[in-house]
């Protein structure tokens, strides 16, 4: 556990201490559960992530997170992807989005999430986010689905 939390606290250290470029630099905590046909854990975690304007309405953006099932005997599962979406309004994003995970076990796979959200500014830096993943495992391993809320921090 104590591997996970310095993981986690390493990510964030390094997001704050990028520079902000243009367009939207952001970083967040995030918490939910994982669950697949029989069994659910809870989850929590940290992202960071860029994305770049589209003109008015659209955007594009890449993600970086570190994610951990808070049960003994799972480890950090690192994440790198990104997420197409649009403007519904100038404070409400609605996107879809894919990532590549890392095994959360290591008896586990590592996975293709696939899945959607919808992020909502707060004010002007700070955002809320409700994002639904579904976990593409394979290796006759079964699906599993994220439900996962977070907050975080525009640059």
């Amino acid at each position: 556990m104590r591997i996970a939390l310095v993981s986690l606290a390493a990510v964030a250290a390094v997001a704050a201490a990028t520079p902000a470029l243009a367009n939207e630099a952001r970083i967040e905590a995030r918490t939910g559960i994982v669950w697949n046909g029989s069994d659910s854990e809870a989850v929590g975690g940290v992202a960071v992530g860029y994305d770049y304007d589209l003109g008015e309405k659209f955007f594009v953006g890449v993600e970086g997170s570190a994610d951990k099932i808070l049960a003994d005997n799972y480890r950090v599962s690192w994440g790198v992807g990104g997420r197409a979406g649009f403007k519904v309004t100038p404070t409400t994003k609605l996107y879809a989005n894919s990532t590549w995970q890392s095994k959360f076990s290591k008896y586990g796979n590592s996975a293709v999430a696939v899945g959607g959200g919808v992020q909502q500014s707060l004010n002007n830096r700070v955002y809320g986010k409700v994002e639904y993943k579904h976990l593409l495992i394979g290796d006759n391993t079964p699906d599993a689905d994220v439900g996962l809320i977070g907050l975080g921090v525009k640059f």
